[in-house]
């Protein structure tokens, strides 16, 4: 199973995050999959890749909680629910939104 998890960079006392997809089997610092965003809690800057996110989203990937709450303020989910929609709505024979 895929998770979209923090993983830690950084100095210490300065820590910033890459967003990735990662084995849930793998530890924290392990080989991950694919980088999806960054962030940044002591400047609180977030940079996501938002088809990446989606891609994985649709895939089935679990979010964390913290990831979760950082994808829920970039409204991740409002677009995922669009695509569905249409994706749902293309194989139904037609193109309605």
């Amino acid at each position: 199973m895929v998770k979209l998890r923090l993983k830690r960079c950084g100095r210490k006392q300065r820590a910033v995050y890459r967003i990735v997809a990662i084995d849930v089997r793998s530890r924290r610092e392990g080989r991950d999959l694919q980088k999806v965003g960054f962030y940044d809690p002591i400047k609180n800057q977030t940079y996501l890749n938002v088809p990446a996110v989606l891609y994985f989203l649709g895939k089935g990937a679990q979010p964390t909680g913290t990831v979760h709450d950082i994808s829920k303020k970039a409204e991740i989910y409002k677009e995922l629910r669009v695509n569905q929609t249409i994706r749902v709505n293309q194989t139904k024979g037609g193109l309605h939104i």
